[in-house]
C-alpha cells in the first residue's frame, strides 16, 4: 500500500468514527437529552446557556440543547431513509434502462434529464408547496430528483459491463434477466453507487432542512434543526443561542458526512 493511500486510509477512519459519533448520538438522542425538548416553561424563556440549560432556552421555555439532541435524529434519519430509498429505486432504474435500453429507457432517462435541468431545491419547494408541507411532504418533494444521479451512475456502469464475456455466458446458459442484473450487475456496480449515496447526505441533510426553515418540512414543535433555526431567527438579538446551536449542529455534521464521503472517493481512485 502506497503512502498516500495509507493517509487517505487514515483520513477515511477518523471521518468515519466521527460520523459513526454522530450517528450514535442522533439514536440514543432520547436517553443523552437532560430535559424534556418539548416541555414549556414561561418562566424560563430565552434564558441563556448556563450550568442548568447549556445551549439555553427558547422562546418557549424548552432546553435548546435536548431539542438539538432530538432534532439530530429526526434531521439524520429522515436523510438516511431518503438517501436509502433514493440509493434503492435510482439503482434499480438505472440497471434495467443500461440492460434492457429501448423506449423505457429513452422514456425515463429523458425525465431523469428533465429532473437535472432544474436546481434541485426549486423543484422541492414547489412540490412540497403543493403538498402542504410535513416531513413526509419534504421527502416526497426531495425525492423527486434524488434517484436521478443513481439512476445516471448506475445506467453508465451497466452498459459499460453488460457485453462483458461472463455477462453474455450468463445469457448463453439460459440465466433470466433479472437473475444477471441481481447476481452479475448489481455486485459489479454496487461499490461506485455507494460512494455516490456517501456524497449525497450533506446535500440530503442540506434540502431537509432548508425545506423546513421556510416552513415546507418539518413543523414545530417537532424538533428538527431547519425548523429551530426558523423558530428563533425572529430572536437572534436577544437570543442568538436559538440559532446559533442548531445551525452550529446542521453545518458540523453536513461537514463530517461531506468529508467522509470525498475521502472513500479519494481513497477509491487511489
Amino acid at each position: 500500500m502506497s503512502r498516500e493511500k495509507q493517509r487517505l486510509k487514515k483520513k477515511m477512519i477518523f471521518a468515519a468514527v466521527c460520523a459513526a459519533i454522530l450517528v450514535i448520538i442522533a439514536v440514543f438522542s432520547g436517553v443523552i437529552a437532560p430535559n424534556d425538548p418539548y416541555a414549556t416553561n414561561a418562566t424560563l424563556i430565552r434564558k441563556p446557556p448556563s450550568a442548568e440549560f447549556i445551549f439555553g432556552t427558547d422562546n418557549m421555555g424548552r432546553c435548546v440543547f435536548s431539542r438539538v439532541l432530538i432534532g439530530a435524529r429526526t434531521t439524520i434519519a429522515a436523510t438516511f431513509f431518503l438517501v436509502a430509498i433514493s440509493f434503492v429505486i435510482g439503482t434499480l432504474i438505472g440497471m434495467l434502462c443500461g440492460y434492457y435500453g429501448g423506449v423505457v429507457d429513452d422514456i425515463l432517462m429523458r425525465f431523469a434529464d428533465l429532473m437535472l435541468a432544474f436546481p434541485q431545491m426549486v423543484v422541492a419547494i414547489a412540490v412540497a408547496g403543493m403538498l402542504g408541507g410535513g416531513l413526509f411532504g419534504a421527502l416526497l418533494a426531495l425525492g423527486v430528483t434524488a434517484w436521478t444521479s443513481f439512476a445516471r451512475l448506475a445506467r453508465s456502469h451497466t452498459l459499460s459491463i453488460k457485453n462483458e464475456p461472463y455477462i453474455t455466458v450468463a445469457r448463453l446458459s439460459g440465466k433470466k434477466g433479472a437473475y444477471i442484473i441481481l447476481h452479475h450487475i448489481l455486485p459489479n456496480i454496487v461499490e461506485p453507487v455507494l460512494v455516490n449515496a456517501l456524497t449525497q447526505i450533506g446535500t440530503t441533510m442540506i434540502g431537509i432542512s432548508g425545506l423546513s426553515f421556510l416552513g415546507l418540512g418539518v413543523v414545530a414543535p417537532q424538533a428538527e434543526w431547519g425548523s429551530m433555526i426558523s423558530e428563533g431567527r425572529a430572536y437572534i438579538q436577544i437570543a442568538p443561542w436559538t440559532v446559533l446551536f442548531p445551525a452550529a449542529a446542521t453545518v458540523i455534521t453536513i461537514i463530517v458526512f461531506n468529508y467522509l464521503g470525498d475521502v472513500v472517493m479519494e481513497y477509491k481512485n487511489e
